[in-house]
């Protein structure tokens, strides 16, 4: 924007931005968000019509709030814009959600890089993200991941970050266009790349934990890189946390995000994890823990897998009613239609397959899954 006064169409009233609030300030709808000097702001109008304008909405012209004013979340919250202070910015968020009328998105920072971390939060856990060539760990390629390694203790609470590395890796096929539109990871970005694995490992290595959103899709593309991955617990963000009974609306990164009050630059691997890292950390209005405290506890319980084989072909409806899913064989499985369920229901879902589906003393086979078997490829 420069030294203009940018301006904003919001409902037929045009806001007008003195040049220390164009910098960074995003509306999304009725949704104000701010991504450094990216601003959705048309050229300026003359005088004539910015003084007729301002008189609507006059509230950029002194501070609402004063410069001690506290934030809630100053970890998460966007730091000094572009000719701008921060406290500029924060009052101008702050008076506009004020209103009523708009909701504010923050931008999500990366917290920092302890040297000694706090001795009360003695465990440690990484949160792994991949970004990759396709969907198929037998015949796609990790192109990049990023890792974020932090402490807790036993009652799931996050202490501090303890590591970080993101490492881009050359495939042996060009890069699929639609990835490159997804990830913005071009051929010339990751030409003679090489993930350096040692680095990898010296946060991998001692780490009680790895998370992944969507585990069952990073798992399997870790392990087929490198056998550091193999012999960890994993734990997925995705299906171990209820976040509908969190007042979330989805599961994606970008919807808990977004209802959390923040944004990010998403689909890079280094950026989700920090991204995901404050998502489980937040605690919201009605959750006596946090997210990760929920998929901690979760981590470390058993759970069975039941796979109804021979199971009669007319009772196949009713089995998928039931949340059985099928496996053709293709990946190891039994061909059947299989289940995983908490350890603590498998005598009742074995009572419910005798009388209900195979009508007889049935003995389908049955795996015990614990984090270190979950998530990975069969």
């Amino acid at each position: 924007m420069g030294a203009q006064t940018g301006r904003l169409v919001l409902r037929q009233v045009l806001i007008v931005l003195p040049p220390q609030a164009a910098s960074g300030v995003h509306l999304i709808g009725k949704v104000v968000a701010r991504a450094g000097t990216d601003a959705y702001c048309a050229p300026a109008t003359p005088q004539s019509d910015r003084n007729t304008m301002t008189s609507q909405l006059d509230f950029f012209a002194a501070p609402v709030l004063s410069a001690t004013t506290k934030v809630t979340n100053p970890q998460a919250v966007a730091g000094r814009g572009q000719g701008g202070s921060r406290s500029d910015d924060e009052a101008m968020a702050c008076h506009l959600e004020a209103t009523g009328k708009y909701r504010i998105l923050r931008r999500l920072s990366p917290r920092s890089v302890v040297e000694h971390p706090r001795p009360e939060f003695r465990r440690r856990g990484v949160i792994l993200d991949t970004e990759t060539t396709g969907l198929n760990n037998r015949s796609d390629e990790i192109i990049e991941i990023g890792v974020v390694a932090f402490s807790f203790n036993d009652e799931g609470e996050i202490g501090d970050v303890t590591g970080v590395f993101g490492g881009l890796q050359q495939p042996t096929v060009p890069i699929p266009a639609n990835i490159t539109r997804l990830t913005g990871i071009t051929d010339d970005m990751v030409a003679s790349q090489v993930i350096d694995v040692a680095r990898l490992n010296s946060l991998i290595e001692p780490a009680d934990i790895i998370i992944a959103h969507n585990a069952g899709f990073d798992r399997p593309f870790c392990e087929a890189f490198s056998s550091i991955f193999a012999h960890k617990a994993w734990a997925c963000s995705v299906s171990e946390i209820d976040w509908s009974a969190r007042g979330f609306e989805g599961s994606k990164l970008g919807y808990l995000i977004g209802q959390s009050g923040y944004f990010h630059d998403g689909h890079r691997a280094v950026d989700d994890c920090f991204a995901l890292l404050e998502m489980l950390g937040q605690t919201r209005p009605n959750s006596k823990s946090t997210p990760f405290a929920e998929l901690h506890k979760a981590s470390q319980l058993s759970r069975t897998r039941i796979y109804a084989v021979n199971s009669p072909f007319d009772m196949k409806d009713q089995l998928k009613a039931r949340g059985y899913r099928w496996s053709d064989g293709s990946d190891g499985r039994p061909k059947s239609w299989w289940v995983e369920l908490p350890e603590e229901k498998l005598d009742e879902e074995l009572h419910f397959l005798r009388a209900e589906i195979y009508r007889w003393d049935a003995d389908p086979p049955i795996q015990y899954l614990t984090a270190f078997d979950r998530f990975r490829a069969v």
